[in-house]
């Protein structure tokens, strides 16, 4: 569902992307690197809020530099920092949202019921964003991305702010999504990839280091867990 090919983009005289190809057509990816690695901009990349100084992007078949609507009807984005508006409520920014990609008032209804039962955010959705705690707002932004049902989904720290009850209702909701969709998750959070990834993409200097399991991840950096495995692999390069 994602194609990349050879992507890179430069700032000044640094490459933030170097060169980067993947594919992948469904399941949980865990984007991995050090802060500064390039994985911000290769997101920005993939969604086409920025463009590469050269290589390409394919969103379920369609090149997103040729028919960019097409391409990003298929994408659901949320970046870190919960881009929502505080004087709504929960359940106007969904339905806002829902309405800029024009869902049928019938599609709308059985997605959010589906989106709010999953995402355990049903009892808030009267109450206005600014009153929410962070891990609500979390859910809210991610359910507001997912309203038109997305074949790719792409998610910046989705845990961060939540509490241990409320990280696995979100993993196990990746993990049912992701079984017949794409799901790309950037973080930082090893408990995370070790819960719900089933490839890891690692990010040094902006160019792809590692494509490979979780298992693999760590049998080839020697480490027994996933934070030992990524200090492994990453710590001396700084």
């Amino acid at each position: 569902m994602i194609v990349a090919e050879n992507l890179t983009k430069t700032f000044d005289e640094i490459k933030a992307v170097d060169g980067i190809s993947f594919t992948a057509k469904k399941g949980v990816i865990a984007l991995l690197g050090q802060n500064g690695a390039g994985k911000t901009t290769l997101i920005r990349l993939l969604t086409d809020y920025l463009s590469s100084d050269c290589g390409k992007v394919l969103i379920c078949g369609e090149e997103i530099a040729e028919k960019r609507q097409e391409a990003l009807l298929n994408i659901g984005y949320v970046p870190e920092n919960n881009p929502l508006y505080p004087e709504m409520t929960a359940f106007d920014y969904v339905k806002f949202v829902a309405d800029l990609w024009k869902i049928k008032k019938t599609d709308f209804q059985k997605n959010f019921r589906l989106l709010a039962e999953k995402l355990e955010i049903k009892g808030v959705m009267t109450q206005k964003i600014s009153t929410l705690s962070k891990g609500y707002k979390r859910r809210v932004a991610i359910a507001a991305a997912l309203v038109h049902l997305p074949k790719v989904v792409i998610l910046d720290e989705p845990t961060d702010g939540l509490d241990p009850n409320q990280k696995q209702f979100v993993r196990q909701f990746i993990k049912e999504y992701a079984k017949s969709n794409l799901v790309l998750v950037s973080t930082h959070i090893m408990e995370d990839v070790e819960a719900i990834a089933d490839r890891i993409l690692l990010v040094e200097k902006g160019r792809l280091l590692l494509d490979t399991t979780v298992a693999e991840f760590k049998k080839k950096s020697g480490g027994k867990d996933m934070i030992s495995a990524f200090h492994n692999l990453t710590a001396h390069k700084e």
